[in-house]
């Protein structure tokens, strides 16, 4: 077993269509591919402006330190991490229209005030974030393993999205990892352990525990917590 680790479908969806530069002050830059089609370029801009305008409704007033669960799928995860922390507003990302549907009947059946899931692309949810709304924890649970290495790209345990995160994230901010594919955790670790803005802490305890879905499938699974620099 790996240092910092504990070891314990359709997946959840996130992937990206575009990649970043490094990040400016208020985000990062979208760079699309030298070869996109014009009409994919003007549907990405559109989804983007769209983004842009909707984030600042349903987020706090700026400053604010928020919590991300990034592939939120039905929300039965961050819906009892919101209820158990009422102090904490908390934000659920998915890209499945009907996931997000259920998810926000959980959180209207529940009251929970602190709490909002909303259709975004992780990538784009960074490239779109307003000024001033930082994160204090990301969840990442039982992401896609994209196993085939041509495919390795669409992860989001990789250098140059771990980069990007790190610009948002409050000082001590911690990013929450777990996964039942053995080499996209070994994978994972290996970025995380060697990456200038993130550091694992082998002790730091897992936060909250609530089984998701792909959780109670999964016949193992491990765990780390990465602390930003």
């Amino acid at each position: 077993m790996l240092a910092g680790a504990a070891f314990f479908s359709p997946r959840r969806l996130h992937f990206s269509v575009v990649s970043a530069r490094p990040p400016s002050v208020h985000g990062c830059v979208m760079q699309f591919h030298p070869g996109a089609k014009p009409e994919f370029v003007r549907h990405v801009e559109s989804r983007l402006a769209q983004l842009r305008a909707e984030l600042p409704v349903v987020l706090p007033p700026a400053p604010a330190a928020i919590t991300l669960e990034i592939g939120c799928g039905h929300g039965h995860f961050l819906a009892r991490y919101a209820e158990a922390h009422p102090e904490r507003f908390c934000l659920g990302i998915d890209i499945l229209n009907d996931r997000l549907e259920r998810a926000m009947k959980k959180r209207n059946r529940a009251g929970l005030t602190n709490l909002h899931f909303h259709k975004a692309e992780a990538t784009e949810l960074l490239e779109c974030l307003p000024p001033g709304i930082s994160f204090a924890e990301v969840f990442l649970l039982f992401p896609d393993p994209w196993p085939k290495k041509r495919h390795h790209k669409n992860r989001l345990v990789r250098h140059d999205f771990l980069a990007t995160l790190a610009t948002r994230m409050v000082p001590g901010g911690k990013f929450y990892f777990r996964t039942d594919h053995a080499e996209y955790f070994v994978t994972g670790h290996e970025v995380l352990a060697t990456h200038p803005a993130w550091r694992l802490d082998p002790a730091a305890p897992w936060p909250f525990e609530e089984a998701t879905v792909f959780q109670l499938k999964a016949p193992a699974y491990q765990s780390l917590v990465a602390i930003v620099n």
